[in-house]
């Protein structure tokens, strides 16, 4: 047998075994991680507790949904933590005036905020990472503007028209409900539509997938206006959880959401991932975090902890095929 062959055999061999590892090790590491947290703190594997635990992962989970479908062309959204907390103070100004509408207008106005950030990078040529990047700057700018950079209160009359979001339904919290009904809407998209399969085509390889004759300039402004319009469904959320819009609420939302999507197997240089693999990241962040608090690790410390996750994870998802030089 050559020396050629045996390379060839072994790149495809390193291929399979990745595709394995990006498929199997965030499963095997969530219950790695549910099983010493539970050895360390027993209590945190009671019933009420994994409950609790679920519903805080919905809005993170909300949030990096979205951003799922930006990184699986190959790009990315920096801009969510913003938008989520500028429609939070959509919410919490138009709740007195439109009711129940003004959750329809916080959505509404991540979609607006995903399509400009789409229509630039598309349009003008633009990396997404200093599109979105500057983005952010201008939603929060906004944000602030309209609260006046203060944080304003849901009234005490308006709190009912949240219980959508804070109740229970069959003993479960609304929370977790919510976050079912985008991850159902997320594998339909990606599953059984045109545009969840160019995303992926786009990711893997847009060259190729220009000149098949798919419009791919209307696939990426479609994956940063469903990117937006998910990050506002997460700044509803946050107004309706927290009783209040901010300009600031979504702050540290940023890294974590960005981790549960590659920690869940999406390869940060596209064309590989789900949105399914999206919640096991979620809940692995989740995991991370609350074993953290058990133990009584400070909070700043915990950033640490997600970028160091962050970076592993990358080095263990992304494509370098794709990317013969790495800069």
């Amino acid at each position: 047998m050559s020396q050629n062959t045996l390379s060839r055999l072994s790149a495809r061999l390193s291929g399979a075994d990745a595709n394995l590892l990006r498929q199997f090790l965030p499963i095997m590491v969530l219950v790695a991680l549910v099983v010493l947290v539970g050895l360390v703190t027993p209590e945190f594997l009671a019933p009420q507790t994994l409950i609790v635990l679920a519903s805080d992962t919905a809005t993170l989970f909300v949030m990096g949904a979205g951003v799922t479908f930006a990184i699986m062309l190959g790009g990315i959204d920096l801009s969510i933590e913003a938008v989520a907390s500028f429609a939070s103070v959509i919410v919490a100004l138009a709740l007195p005036q439109f009711g129940y509408f003004a959750f329809v207008l916080g959505v509404l106005a991540g979609l607006t905020a995903g399509l400009i950030n789409g229509i630039i990078h598309v349009r003008l040529l633009l990396p997404s990472f200093i599109v979105t990047l500057a983005a952010a700057g201008v939603w929060t700018g906004i944000g602030l503007l309209i609260s006046n950079a203060t944080s304003v209160p849901i009234n005490a009359q308006d709190r009912e028209l949240v219980t959508w979001i804070t109740g229970t339904t069959f003993g479960l919290p609304n929370e977790l409900l919510i976050a079912a009904l985008v991850l159902i809407f997320g594998l339909f998209i990606q599953h059984f539509t045109a545009f969840g399969r160019y995303s992926r085509a786009v990711g893997s390889g847009e060259a190729a997938t220009w000149a098949s004759g798919v419009n791919v300039r209307f696939t990426k402004i479609a994956a940063f206006a469903v990117s937006g319009a998910l990050a506002g469904m997460a700044g509803v959320m946050l107004a309706g959880r927290l009783s209040s819009g901010g300009p600031r609420i979504a702050d540290q939302f940023l890294l974590p959401a960005i981790a549960t999507v590659v920690v869940g197997g999406t390869s940060i240089s596209g064309g590989v991932g789900s949105i399914w693999r999206t919640l096991i990241g979620a809940l692995i962040v989740s995991v991370i975090r609350t074993g953290m608090n058990f133990v009584g690790v400070d909070v700043f410390a915990q950033q640490i902890v997600f970028g160091i996750v962050l970076i592993l994870a990358v080095a263990i998802t992304i494509d370098r095929s794709k990317m013969p030089i790495i800069k």
